[in-house]
């Protein structure tokens, strides 16, 4: 080998080296750096949550990066959908820092090397997107898609909002089974943090889970899936697309779009393309279409999983009658007590929470001729009515059980929620009262 030749190993760590070189050069310029301050006047339009906000410069139509506080003092960088020409609600489908709130005067810094972080007054790092010295150029929020994204010189995305959802996806946006895998609803309209709900892709298809203990609670599966809709063949990922049914743009279709296929929840009658899947404080998984063009009003509800027009009636929804009531034609009709059936209101509620009485046994009523989530999305066990009954009174977080008398089936009740009224009597509920 001659004094000018090299081997193929160095070769390859000269080209190795030339590309982390040009990422460790590569810097972001002068006019594309920022610092933005939390701080001034809040806008004036009204928001979901009846927020306040402060905007920054960072919009690509119809989504802005904005400061934005539905408790005093506790703010949060969010994207929020809409125009104010519309003058119609505008919504926040996206948030940074959920359950990280931040105080006034913090800072949303975007620097030479590339990294987007947000940061209390004193200068404590907060959230940052980890993307220091990554070969970061620029950044922007798609227009349309709303995601916003660091890129780098040939225009590829070093990270982007689209891989950490919150409760929302935006139109192309995925959950995959690697991950992101779902969405998790906000804990209340004045407290941004993570809720009992959420969205999930699982190999076998979708799910809805709810928060209990001692683990989640399917309120939708596969194992109830009617005509098998949100069920999967092979394992998939899934995205939320908007799109023209046919060439003529007149109606659109919101798919949620698998490997084999896509299962349509609804067909707007007009372009569809600003559409967004949202999982709401009550669990159910709800589309809002946004119409550009008008000027009031432009916000219309377009899919609901939990109603008439959905996957499952509105009377399956788990929290539908709050902490308890019974169900029928998508209206709560009695509120189940020790004497009976009474009024439904608000303060329906179990009579007893987490009573426990193993050796005495405890004391329950019966619900005739109703099912919840339960005795639909989770197995239940075979057994005689009286052993059923003693897992509950031996058990301090069941309220109560279902049973079906003729297959003597149980399921035992760490929460109540909705009793889905049915004709089938033989499907009764026994509530734990001492």
């Amino acid at each position: 080998m001659t004094a000018s030749s090299s081997s193929p190993s160095a070769t390859a760590i000269l080209f190795l080296f030339s590309i982390f070189a040009g990422v460790a050069l590569a810097q972001v310029p002068a006019k594309d750096r920022f610092k933005y301050v939390n701080q001034g006047e809040f806008g004036p339009f009204i928001t979901e949550y009846d927020a306040s906000y402060r905007a920054t410069p960072l919009f690509g139509s119809p989504y802005q990066l904005m400061w934005y506080n539905t408790t005093p003092g506790e703010f949060y960088l969010g994207l929020r959908m809409g125009l104010r020409r519309s003058e119609s609600l505008f919504r926040w489908v996206w948030d940074v820092n959920r359950g990280k709130p931040v105080g006034e005067n913090a800072t949303l810094t975007f620097g030479t090397d590339g990294n987007l972080v947000l940061a209390e007054a004193n200068g404590r790092t907060v959230w940052s997107t980890g993307t220091a010295n990554k070969g970061v150029v620029g950044i922007k929020i798609v227009p349309g898609a709303g995601n916003l994204v660091l890129f780098d010189k040939n225009g590829r995305f070093v990270w982007q909002s689209f891989d950490h959802p919150t409760d929302t996806l935006l139109p192309g946006q995925s959950l995959r089974l690697t991950g992101p895998s779902k969405l998790v609803s906000r804990k209340s309209e004045k407290e941004n943090s993570d809720g009992k709900y959420s969205f999930v892709v699982e190999p076998k298809g979708l799910a809805l889970y709810m928060a209990a203990s001692p683990k989640p609670l399917p309120y939708f599966n596969y194992l109830g899936a009617p005509f098998g809709r949100l069920a999967f063949t092979t394992p998939s990922n899934i995205t939320f697309l908007p799109e023209p049914e046919s060439d003529d743009n007149f109606a659109w279709e919101l798919k949620l779009v698998q490997n084999n296929g896509a299962d349509i929840l609804a067909r707007p009658k007009y372009n569809a393309s600003l559409s967004i899947l949202r999982l709401q404080l009550d669990g159910n998984l709800v589309a809002f279409t946004y119409y550009e063009p008008v000027d009031s009003q432009a916000w219309e509800r377009t899919f609901s999983f939990f109603s008439d027009n959905g996957i499952l009636e509105g009377c399956e929804l788990p929290s539908k009658c709050g902490s308890l009531g019974v169900c029928k034609d998508d209206m709560c009709v009695a509120c189940p007590t020790p004497n009976g059936l009474l009024g439904w209101s608000d303060s329906c509620s179990s009579p007893k929470d987490g009573a426990c009485k193993a050796a005495a046994g405890a004391a329950y009523y019966k619900v005739v001729g109703v099912e919840n989530f339960l005795t639909k999305f989770v197995k239940g066990q075979t057994v005689k009515l009286d052993d059923c009954k003693k897992k509950c009174s031996a058990d301090c977080k069941c309220l109560g059980f279902f049973f079906w008398e003729k297959e003597s089936k149980c399921w035992l009740a760490p929460t109540l929620g909705t009793l889905n009224q049915v004709s089938n009597s033989s499907h009764v509920a026994y509530i734990k009262s001492s």
